[in-house]
């Protein structure tokens, strides 16, 4: 299957997102400045699904949840549960790779502040629904917050109220496949112990059972 559209690299669909991504090319021309692509093989059953690049994170370097306080929690966790395999050095071209597992965001671009509106989600929606349509092999998402959550579900035409979001909640979808939540894995929701590494393990282990 092929895969889905992704953003140009100059995408202007946002024009508030692509002002904010101008600015930082301005300030800084050496760091990644664009729509953060998809990271993963396109035959993974597991799609782990994000908010948006971090300013100083993907936004930087390219990779989603890379060079971020989240990404350390994340790729930790991949790795111990054999979805990742190398080494996590923060940088893109750290030789990590995903296995199994592919890992994307709800908006694709840095927001000012890491708050999208929600016309940006909406906007960028699209693009998240053909990330999913165009993996043949899918049977988890993993989402990393209430509005990963919620982009995943309209993304699959489906209702919220049907499928609210709940740290550790496991929704199984009409076409079979399973929606997995977690709280993201944020600098704010760790060190308030929202979310403790050990709750993102169970939430991480819950997901394998079905691969």
């Amino acid at each position: 299957m092929e895969q889905g559209r992704v953003p140009a690299a100059d995408c202007t669909l946002c024009p508030r997102l692509a002002a904010f991504r101008a600015g930082n090319a301005a300030a800084h021309p050496d760091w990644f400045n664009a729509p953060v692509p998809s990271f993963g093989p396109a035959d993974a059953g597991l799609l782990v699904v994000g908010l948006a690049p971090g300013v100083r994170g993907a936004n930087r370097t390219g990779r989603p949840f890379t060079g971020d306080f989240a990404g350390d929690l994340l790729y930790a966790t991949l790795l111990e549960h054999g979805l990742a395999d190398g080494v996590y050095a923060a940088c893109a071209d750290d030789g990590l790779t995903l296995s199994g597992c592919r890992i994307t965001n709800a908006v694709r671009c840095v927001p000012p502040e890491n708050k999208p509106t929600t016309d940006e989600i909406n906007t960028c929606r699209t693009f998240l629904k053909d990330e999913i349509a165009s993996l043949p092999h899918l049977r988890v998402i993993l989402a990393l917050g209430k509005i990963a959550h919620d982009a995943v579900v309209r993304a699959l035409g489906l209702r919220l109220s049907a499928h609210p979001f709940a740290h550790g909640r496991d929704h199984a979808l009409p076409d079979g496949r399973h929606l997995i939540d977690s709280y993201h894995c944020s600098r704010y929701n760790q060190n308030t112990r929202r979310l403790t590494p050990e709750m993102f393990r169970q939430a991480v282990r819950r997901v394998l059972a079905y691969l």
